[in-house]
């Protein structure tokens, strides 16, 4: 058995501010923290809103579309979990929204994604949690 078959991929563990986020991924929703005073979106676990500095918030339901704002091809294995899946893109998207996420490009090679791509969600799923990530909608 090789070292990345036997390494468990480093996975997000849920605190008492982001577990609604996290529960409703394993539903397939994506959800953001949406300000009751100003309207403006953050993701978890933002104490406060960025736009006014509110702390008030409700749970609300994302498009699951969004822009490449950035990206990288990962070729090098920084850690053994990830080897089967070098190489692989690391990426800022931008929700409709407007917060960015930092996630991956996925059922692309990486010489197809570029900034302004449009994207849409998909899943990485686990146990106790599904994971965000993003494929092209052209």
């Amino acid at each position: 058995m090789t070292e990345a078959t036997t390494a468990p991929k480093p996975i997000p563990e849920p605190d008492e501010t982001s577990e609604p986020f996290w529960k409703a991924t394993l539903e397939g929703k994506l959800l953001l923290m949406k300000c009751s005073d100003c309207g403006g979106f953050r993701l978890p676990s933002r104490q406060h809103c960025d736009r006014c500095l509110s702390a008030k918030f409700e749970w609300t339901p994302a498009s699951g579309r969004g822009t490449v704002r950035s990206f990288g091809r990962m070729h090098q294995v920084y850690h053994p979990a990830f080897a089967e899946e070098v190489p692989y893109t690391l990426a800022i998207v931008e929700l409709e929204e407007g917060p960015r996420l930092p996630t991956n490009i996925v059922d692309l090679d990486g010489r197809e994604v570029r900034v302004d791509m449009p994207v849409e969600l998909t899943w990485e799923r686990h146990e106790d949690v599904a994971l965000p990530k993003f494929r092209s909608r052209d």
